[in-house]
């Protein structure tokens, strides 16, 4: 064949190609939405800034000095108080539900050691299960207290004001407590919603699923025996990944085992119902995958907590994020894992899992059953 021929045999071919691709609309918008939805997500979340950190302040002095130190707490953009007492009790529920960033305690007589020119000790907590952002609020906490001792009137202004900082649930700033248990959220939602997306799909586009309509299994049994497997490969990965945290890692386990593993198993059946949903959704394997990934795996990544706080996210996307389940799992399992924290304290976050599996599994079943149809 003559170049000319090669040439016009090459562009027929690429013309075909094309019209192939813009023939299957599903992954032409997926393929055209990822990139744009991965720029927008990376742009926003990838952020070191820490804003809305919520503090907790225990005035044990309550005098003229503490309450301008509560005062200069609250005029800031940076921090938000959210409780006040004049004991320490109230520190701990709130450190372990996670309710709470810092908490400031001002120890009784301020004012009088302050004009006695004693230093006046005052107790930062910090909670450091994110060592990368507790350094960060236990410094903007000392810039506002430093700015306080050098607004106090007189000749008070040079004395000694020592703040005494303890770092919680991970003293010695590990990041890896902080990035294993968002792992875990990570390798389930592989193993559960992108790869029951993907091995649905392709049973679907070979047809092999057609035969299911002659027997007499209702939807909800054919999606329980094809998720089945997949929920005993992720209660393995769990184990296995637990076992890596704690042999490899030395990551501690301050709580109960088993809510743990009751935790990742009710995120197990939340990404499979996910994935139903998606290969019920999509019209060929590769569509699926595309469209697993877009909804698990960069939700999962980016607007879940596992790597950037999500205070530090713009307004509509901390919005969005709620609907994202790693969210929830994450704070299970640091809760579980760092602070010790019981179904008493994540009760929350227990209660919206099982209302997001609820409805993905009532969309799931109704999906599945018209694509059958």
């Amino acid at each position: 064949m003559r170049a000319p021929g090669r040439l016009r045999a090459l562009r027929a071919f690429v013309l075909k190609e094309l019209w192939h691709i813009l023939r299957d609309r599903q992954t032409l918008t997926i393929l055209l939405l990822m990139p744009l939805a991965q720029v927008v997500l990376f742009g926003f979340a990838i952020r070191t800034d820490v804003t809305d950190i919520r503090v907790a302040i225990v005035d044990q002095a309550v005098d003229a000095d503490s309450k301008a130190l509560h005062a200069r707490f609250a005029g800031t953009s940076r921090f938000r108080i959210v409780a006040t007492g004049p004991t320490t009790h109230l520190l701990e529920p709130l450190f372990r539900r996670g309710a709470v960033d810092v908490a400031l305690v001002i120890p009784p007589g301020l004012a009088n050691d302050l004009a006695a020119g004693a230093p006046a000790r005052l107790q930062l907590i910090t909670d450091a299960s994110n060592p990368n952002t507790g350094s960060t609020m236990q410094a903007y906490a000392g810039a506002v207290i430093a700015g306080w001792q050098a607004d106090l009137p007189g000749t008070r202004a040079g004395l000694q004001v020592v703040p005494q900082v303890r770092m919680r649930f991970n003293q010695t700033l590990e990041s890896v407590n902080l990035f294993v248990p968002g792992l875990i959220a990570l390798v389930l939602t592989l193993v559960t919603a992108l790869m029951t997306a993907i091995s649905l799909s392709r049973e679907m586009e070979r047809g092999t699923l057609e035969v299911l309509l002659v027997s007499p299994l209702h939807p909800w049994q054919i999606i329980l025996g094809k998720v089945a497997p997949y929920l005993l490969l992720a209660f393995a990965n769990v184990v296995t990944a637990l076992v890596a945290a704690w042999v490899v890692f030395q990551v501690p386990l301050r709580g109960s085992l088993l809510l743990l593993l009751g935790a990742s198993m009710l995120y197990s059946l939340v990404g499979l119902a996910l994935g139903v949903l998606v290969a019920a959704r999509t019209g060929s394997q590769r569509t699926a995958m595309i469209g697993a990934m877009l909804v698990t795996m960069l939700p999962s990544t980016l607007l879940s907590g596992m790597i950037f706080p999500i205070a530090s996210l713009p307004t509509p996307l901390q919005i969005v994020s709620n609907v994202v389940p790693a969210r929830w799992f994450i704070v299970v399992v640091r809760g579980i894992m760092l602070k010790g924290a019981g179904v008493v304290h994540l009760w929350q976050e227990f209660t919206i899992l099982t209302a997001i599996f609820l409805l993905l599994l009532v969309a799931a079943t109704r999906s599945f059953k018209e694509r059958l149809a």
